[in-house]
């Protein structure tokens, strides 16, 4: 059976970890006349099956090029990776309610005692939050 040249790469280039951040920038550049295969290979995404072939992970390389360039790829992780992700949706519970979520509070800075104006309009609520430090809604936000 014929090696294709994924399997051809020297095993000098092989990696067991994977690159990141500036190191993996710059070997992608020097490996820049090379497939993207076998850069991903070069770069240490890839698997090694039980019959010793090499399975590219290209997904994962794409995705550390991107974070290494400084793109964020999953915002709107957990803290500790448990509980729910934000959905950013809400409905009215049974008794009247609306409630928000410690999720979006959070994402903003919110403190308990923190205060809002509520402004109703036709099919949707604005909040407001009070400027805390002269208590007052703020000036940009009453002449709307």
């Amino acid at each position: 059976m014929a090696k294709t040249t994924t399997e051809k790469s020297n095993v000098s280039e092989l990696l067991e970890t994977p690159l990141t951040g500036k190191a993996l920038l710059k070997r992608v550049k020097e490996l820049s006349h090379k497939s993207k295969k076998d850069t991903a290979i070069a770069c240490g995404y890839y698997t090694t099956t039980k019959d010793q072939q090499k399975r590219v992970n290209l997904g994962k390389f794409y995705d550390a090029i991107l974070q290494a360039k400084g793109v964020k790829l999953y915002e709107r992780d957990t803290k500790d990776g448990r509980g729910r992700a934000p959905t950013y949706r809400a409905c009215v519970h049974k008794n009247g309610q609306l409630v928000i979520g410690a999720n979006y509070t959070d994402e903003m800075g919110l403190k308990p005692g923190d205060e809002f104006v509520i402004h109703l309009g036709h099919k949707h609520i604005h909040l407001r939050q009070i400027n805390v430090e002269n208590g007052m809604e703020d000036q940009n936000n009453e002449e709307e």
